[in-house]
């Protein structure tokens, strides 16, 4: 970044330069910008935003009807007339009919990067509605792929979206996929195999139960297909680990395509929390050569993941010779360490289990590798799901502290669901802050089962943790467990309820719209030390940003998870466009493999139906066939049961609502 010296020159020229533009115009107070910007006192705005609904996160003017961007950040906030002023012959001006605009969504905790590796090995149950469309989707999708593929569902569902209310049994994931191997994820609980894939993995009446899980067997000790983690997640994801992979050129299309879904629902960076299985540096070749062609339409800020218990140290120790916090640009930049600096320190989010207490070994593991990354001056960022473990951990870092003072050094406790008053307090003393996921969103019911309604109210303590002024962050912890919309996350804090419409929190424990807004943009942007230059719609902030398909501060809250970005700008740079703006759509290369589970139903279900999304006919024709095997027992006495007069003809069928339409073409059984 620029020093002082160069920020107050530019700071003046850029002020000078709105200010000769005409009166009228939102000036904020100028952020530190990069000294590869040239400013001068004739600039013009490269793209303009107006007639828009425009939710700046700035103290100074909180909402405005037009913005201009330069060179990559915000030039200028205000109305119409006043941004108008600053457009050259060069500008590309843009109305947005009223639309709502928000600063680029910014998740502070996912798997990018190992995620963009897999997104089109993947078929996505995320946002489905029934079982029986699941399992419709997955026959079609098992007699896509050739051998010796599997086809993968890999979590970010949960029975509860489902109106059955149930997960699909083994017996229906037979008979959907009898021959092609499937793996199913359920949350951080269980995976559900087939009977190709139990063959093809060579799990028999012999195989014994690893560490920490459970492989399910029937009274004749046969495999059954379950397995359970017990409550070590390891089996699931060691097992996940032996199918096939694509080659790099099918890894680099399908992180490409995994990041324009992120730009579809409006998100424009991402913290990286690197994950299992992800090595450094060899599973970062993909990453890195997208980002030296050009072709990142997401930020990326990336922690350093240790892999192999017992050298987690030894890991750091050579991590520290080869890179260095903050190395990299505005696009890829390395983050720290974390979420896993000690595997002894994991306690598992698989609330269908008790407490897993971390062992004794741990404390002494966790010193030795935080001392040495506080003396090289790198944050780090720990995983914590109870409270029970974010307390020992915290007597660690203080004790590190008395000899080896953090003074300012960023550290992050990841989840913290049960986190109390007490250990807030002691993460604000120490100078930490707290990424918070929607995992209560996917497991709200099982966290109520085990430890009751009262206990879930404040599980994690939201509102407590904004009142005590400890920073926090929006995320998912996509892409293995809850998922990747952070739309579903916003409904969540909102509403304080799970997908399947249970209530956890009371108002004490809800945000209101900006708030939730807010830890999702300029939030998570502390957490990579990037809040000096995103997070806002304000002058010299980086100039990510998306137009909603629906007015977000407005809205019914229960629509607020069915939201997507209709264009996403990022670095002043349109990435994403479709429905009244798919003209301003930029190309992306065709799916890679052609039998993708991408390539026949898109990422996420409900974007499936929006707008002109390439995919929606697929996907409408399995959830047509699906509703047609499963809404009616019997046919309607009135109308018979002749669904093809409906879907053949422009009417509504696709609104979820029953009672969308009734009359002589059609009853509102269609409709799911």
């Amino acid at each position: 970044m620029a020093n002082k010296e160069t920020v107050d020159t530019v700071r003046r020229k850029l002020i000078q330069a709105v200010t000769l533009a005409g009166s009228g115009v939102a000036l904020n107070q100028v952020l530190p910008l990069s000294e590869s910007i040239a400013m001068t006192q004739d600039i013009a705005s490269s793209l303009i935003l107006k007639n828009g609904r425009i939710t700046t996160l700035d103290d100074k003017r909180r909402e405005v009807s037009a913005i201009a961007l330069a060179a990559g950040r915000v030039l200028a906030t205000g109305s119409d007339s006043a941004i108008m002023k600053l457009a050259g012959n060069d500008t590309q001006v843009i109305d947005l009919g009223k639309r709502r605009v928000i600063p680029g969504l910014n998740d502070s905790h996912m798997h990018l990067i190992r995620g963009g590796l897999y997104y089109n090995m993947e078929l996505r149950w995320e946002g489905v509605p029934s079982v029986a469309i699941a399992l419709e989707m997955l026959k079609k999708q098992a007699e896509r792929t050739p051998a010796p593929q599997w086809v993968r569902v890999v979590g970010g569902w949960s029975e509860f979206q489902f109106k059955e209310r149930r997960m699909p049994t083994l017996a229906e994931i037979n008979r959907a996929a009898p021959d092609t191997p499937v793996f199913i994820l359920h949350l951080y609980g269980r995976a559900l195999l087939n009977r190709a894939a139990v063959k093809v993995l060579g799990i028999d009446k012999n195989t014994p139960n690893p560490p920490g899980g459970l492989i399910e067997k029937d009274q004749q000790g046969n495999p059954t297909g379950l397995l359970v983690a017990k409550p070590s997640a390891l089996i699931l994801y060691s097992t996940l680990a032996r199918g096939p992979t694509l080659p790099e050129e099918y890894q680099y299309n399908s992180s490409r395509h995994f990041m324009r879904e992120m730009n579809r629902l409006g998100i424009t960076s991402v913290i990286d929390a690197g994950g299992g299985g992800q090595n450094y540096p060899d599973d970062y070749k993909i990453i890195r050569k997208l980002h030296d062609n050009g072709d990142m339409t997401i930020r990326v800020a990336y922690n350093l993941f240790a892999q192999k218990a017992g050298g987690e140290l030894a890991d750091y120790k050579r991590w520290t010779t080869m890179i260095r916090p903050g190395q990299g640009d505005a696009m890829l930049r390395m983050n720290g360490a974390g979420e896993n600096l000690t595997w002894s320190a994991a306690d598992f989010e698989n609330f269908l289990e008790p407490y897993p207490a971390p062992g004794s070994i741990m404390e002494k593991e966790l010193e030795d590798i935080v001392r040495h990354l506080v003396e090289n001056r790198w944050p780090f960022r720990i995983h914590a799901t109870y409270d029970e473990t974010i307390d020992r951990f915290l007597n660690v870092f203080e004790r590190v502290n008395r000899d080896m003072p953090f003074n300012g050094l960023r550290f992050i406790i990841d989840h913290a669901e049960t986190v109390t008053e007490k250990n807030i307090e002691r993460i604000r003393t120490l100078g930490g802050g707290i990424a918070v996921q929607h995992r209560m969103a996917f497991q709200g019911e099982y966290f109520v089962d085990r430890y009751g309604i009262d206990a879930a109210r404040q599980t994690p303590p939201l509102r407590k943790m904004l009142d005590m002024s400890v920073p926090v962050g929006g995320g998912t912890d996509a892409t293995r467990v809850a998922s990747y919309n952070p739309w579903v996350s916003l409904y969540w804090m909102i509403t304080g309820k799970t997908l399947g419409g249970l209530g956890l929190y009371d108002e004490a424990n809800r945000l209101d719209r900006e708030t939730a807004l807010y830890l999702w943009t300029k939030g998570s942007s502390w957490f990579s030390g990037e809040d000096h230059a995103k997070g806002a719609l304000q002058v010299g902030e980086y100039a990510d940003l998306a137009v909603l398909s629906a007015d977000f501060m407005a809205i019914p809250e229960d629509d607020i998870k069915n939201l997507y970005a209709v264009m996403t700008v990022m670095g002043g740079n349109i990435v994403h466009a479709m429905d009244d703006f798919s003209r301003f759509n930029p190309p992306l290369p065709p799916v890679m493999p052609d039998w993708s589970p991408v390539n026949e139903f898109g990422g996420y279900y409900g974007l499936q139906q929006a707008g002109s999304h390439a995919k929606g006919a697929a996907a409408g024709a399995v959830h047509r066939k699906a509703v047609s095997n499963d809404c009616c027992a019997s046919a309607c006495s009135i109308h018979g049961h002749h669904h093809a007069i409906a879907w053949n003809n422009p009417i509504p069928i696709d609104d979820k609502s029953r009672n969308a339409f009734w009359g002589a073409i059609g009853c509102s059984c269609f409709a799911v």
